[in-house]
């Protein structure tokens, strides 16, 4: 309403659709579900796999290369991803099955990659407040099927102040301007120079969640992790001739 910019063609809008079914519906849906059935250490680790499925399918999608370094680095991560899916679990309140939710996290960390992926393009043509409004819209289609019985179960008067506190940071923060950013930096960089900023998460979100006392570090994790990084690091460290 208040951005004087393009407007989105008439043959975009299907590959916008496209890109919101991933990067919204697929996206939020399987993370939060996972991350209600894991911890908060386990997902924010599983969610560092997503440069990694960038590069994936930057190679198929935008016809990119692949050197025998890189392929080390996609099998490196997997198998860090695949350690912390199978014995990543240990004995954390409010994480009912820890395999299942690290699975989804990971679900979520590849439909992550695939939307950074197919809005790349996309982005280049247009103002990201814009391009933002149309996601936004797709995505609300998307999840109004999932999300429409449960809202109708939740009892907004008795709902404790710090909740819609907590719901409005979610909003604003961590949905409304992260993506916003997120555009705003496709439209200057990479794909997979974009993702590789997801290596915050797991040390914001493992220093928090030690300090509140929501989760704790055990062998498995600190080595899945190391693995995991080591393979994205591999993925993501650019030789002089590509950087030219």
């Amino acid at each position: 309403m208040f951005v004087n910019a393009k407007k989105i063609e008439k043959q975009d809008f299907k590959k916008i659709a496209f890109a919101s079914f991933f990067g919204i519906a697929l996206n939020m849906l399987s993370f939060f579900k996972g991350l209600s059935l894991t911890t908060p250490i386990s997902a924010s680790v599983m969610m560092v796999t997503s440069p990694i499925m960038v590069l994936v399918f930057s190679f198929f999608l935008l016809k990119g290369t692949i050197v025998k370094k890189q392929i080390l680095g996609i099998g490196i991560g997997l198998v860090g991803a695949i350690l912390l899916i199978l014995y990543g679990n240990n004995s954390v309140k409010n994480a009912s099955n820890i395999p299942l939710g690290n699975f989804l996290v990971f679900i979520n960390a590849t439909s992550y990659g695939l939307y950074l992926v197919l809005v790349k393009n996309l982005i280049s043509k247009y103002n990201p407040l814009v391009f933002i409004k149309w996601l936004y819209l797709f995505g609300l289609i998307y999840i109004i099927p999932f999300g429409m019985s449960e809202m109708t179960e939740i009892n907004w008067i008795s709902m404790p102040s710090v909740i819609y506190i907590k719901i409005g940071f979610v909003i604003l923060c961590t949905t409304c301007i992260t993506y916003l950013f997120n555009l705003y930096g496709l439209s200057k960089l990479k794909p997979t120079t974009v993702s590789v900023f997801i290596y915050l998460q797991p040390v914001i979100a493992s220093t928090y969640a030690l300090i509140v006392g929501s989760d704790s570090l055990n062998i498995i994790k600190v080595t899945a992790t190391l693995i995991i990084f080591l393979g994205v690091y591999l993925v993501t460290k650019q030789t002089k001739k590509s950087i030219k």
